[in-house]
C-alpha cells in the first residue's frame, strides 16, 4: 500500500498526539501512586507500632487491638493492590 506525504504526515501527527497523551497521562500515574504509597507508608508505621503492642500484650487480653490490627492489615493490603494496578 502507498503512502502519500499528506497521509503520511497525518499518521506522524497522529503518533505524536497519542504519545503526548501517554506522557501527560503517564506523570499522573506517577503522581497518585506516589500518593497512595506515602497513604500506605503512614497505614505501615501504625501497622507496625500496633504489632509491638500485640507482641507486648500477648498473653493478655488484646483481642481488640489484634482485631483492629487485622483491619489495619487488610486494608493496607487492598491499597498494595490499587497500587500495582496503577503501575
Amino acid at each position: 500500500m502507498k503512502y502519500s506525504k499528506e497521509h503520511l504526515n497525518k499518521l506522524v501527527e497522529d503518533l505524536k498526539r497519542q504519545r503526548d497523551e501517554l506522557n501527560v497521562r503517564l506523570h499522573l500515574a506517577k503522581a497518585d501512586a506516589k500518593d497512595e504509597w506515602a497513604k500506605l507508608e503512614t497505614k505501615y508505621e501504625e501497622v507496625k507500632a500496633k504489632m509491638d503492642l500485640v507482641r507486648k500484650e500477648a498473653g493478655k487480653t488484646a483481642e481488640s487491638v489484634g482485631a483492629a490490627l487485622g483491619l489495619a492489615i487488610d486494608e493496607m493490603k487492598k491499597g498494595y493492590e490499587r497500587l500495582r494496578k496503577m503501575m
